[in-house]
């Protein structure tokens, strides 16, 4: 509901519901977020292994390519034509060697560079461009782009820090764990369209209690509890966050006995679905990772993904998953990492519950914008927790969510 009074209450421990609908709000976002001094992420090495190989990406609601050229490097070009600002590539994937805009055939190398324009020197002495026509100036914009062990950054301003200082030394460490320079193996995507607010998809994985109440695949067979060890760790804005468990059993104790969603009967046709392999240091089974402003960067027992976030207006988002393993995997762990995917994704024996409840919420809160969530549980601090019964990552979220919309 756009013209609603957008004041935030005082703290961190509330959050108005203006900020998931309102269309203004909405728009300063992409501009403050997604154009802004941030790092976005756009991909992994691995889906664009050859010269030419290209991805089409979203930032923001801006269409991007990615793309690896003749030299090995990988570029980012905005995908809209110099000339009369057509879309130049509808593929989401796919390999070129230049690329020629469908309508009046202006043509650019894979560096962005403009290469050719018809009828430049006119027809029979007729037309023709300016003598003056700079071929130089008038090539696709090109993004920065940061590469760190195969997974692809981009940003749109010349204002963003370095990689490594905007993920800062901790969420960094984390990052290079599960994307430690071996090479990937990409094994597949999978994409949905839910209707809900793109930072509802944040939350998720930063509300660290909820799986204990929703999930029953997770609370049954110990994946992501509230009773197991556990710790949840943010950077210095409070905006990137890792939550780290350990598995625990499915038995009935004072942390289960809460849970309504545990069921110490539940078995498994196939118990070769959480046949669990540790291939980290340390003993986390769990690390999900979310990485401002759009990916999820997750560790589920042995299957591994990236989840893009892609806003589609205040009321909706694309999540797009790419699950990966590496080239040293055996046929073994690459059979393993593909059959635990089936807890994620659109479809999955977990993830299916969060796409059905984010949009609930959507739903519960679109005619309430004047209206706040709480988010007290744990206590009113915004630090580092060793337990997951505690919203701490939803305020520091906050925190740094309104620092950079100046809120």
């Amino acid at each position: 509901m756009s013209g609603a009074p957008l004041n935030w209450p005082d703290g961190n421990d509330r959050v108005p519901y203006w900020v998931y609908t309102d269309q203004g709000n909405y728009e300063r976002e992409l501009e403050k977020i997604f154009y802004g001094p941030v790092w976005n992420y756009a991909g992994l090495e691995c889906e664009i292994p050859n010269a030419g190989d290209f991805k089409g990406t979203q930032i923001g609601e801006q269409s991007v390519i990615v793309v690896r050229d003749d030299e090995g490097n990988i570029n980012a070009l905005v995908n809209r034509c110099a000339h009369r600002g057509v879309k130049l590539c509808e593929q989401d994937k796919g390999s070129f060697h230049e690329i020629i805009c469908p309508y009046h055939q202006w043509a650019y190398d894979l560096k962005g560079n403009l290469l050719g324009v018809p009828f430049h020197r006119g027809v029979k002495g007729n037309g023709g461009m300016p003598e003056d026509f700079s071929m130089k100036e008038n090539g696709l914009d090109i993004l920065r782009v940061h590469v760190r062990n195969g997974g692809i950054f981009v940003t749109m301003s010349d204002e963003a820090p370095p990689f490594e200082a905007y993920m800062g030394e901790r969420i960094l460490g984390y990052y290079d764990r599960e994307l430690d320079g071996r090479a990937l193996r990409l094994l597949g995507h999978s994409r949905q369209r839910i209707g809900a607010n793109w930072k509802l998809m944040l939350e998720n994985i930063k509300d660290s209690h909820h799986a204990s109440l929703l999930h029953v695949f997770f609370v049954t067979f110990g994946l992501f509890r509230v009773d197991n060890e556990s710790r949840i760790e943010m950077d210095d804005t409070g905006l990137h966050t890792a939550l780290s468990s350990i598995r625990g059993k499915q038995e009935l104790n004072d942390g289960t006995a809460q849970m309504r969603s545990f069921d110490s009967d539940l078995e498994l046709s196939d118990p070769n679905l959480l046949d669990v392999i540790p291939e980290f240091e340390g003993d986390q089974t769990v690390v999900m990772q979310t990485i401002w402003p759009n990916v999820i960067l997750q560790q589920q027992s042995n299957t591994l993904a990236t989840r893009q976030i892609v806003p589609k207006g205040p009321n909706a988002f694309e999540l797009h998953w790419t699950f990966f393993g590496y080239e040293t995997d055996d046929e073994k762990m690459t059979e393993r990492r593909l059959r635990q995917a089936n807890l994620m994704g659109p479809a999955g024996l977990v993830s299916i519950d969060d796409g059905q409840i984010l949009e609930r919420t959507q739903k519960g809160i679109l005619a309430h914008p004047g209206k706040s969530g709480v988010v007290e549980l744990g206590g009113r601090d915004t630090e580092d927790a060793d337990h997951m019964v505690t919203e701490v990552a939803l305020r520091a979220f906050y925190k740094g969510y309104r620092k950079v919309m100046g809120l």
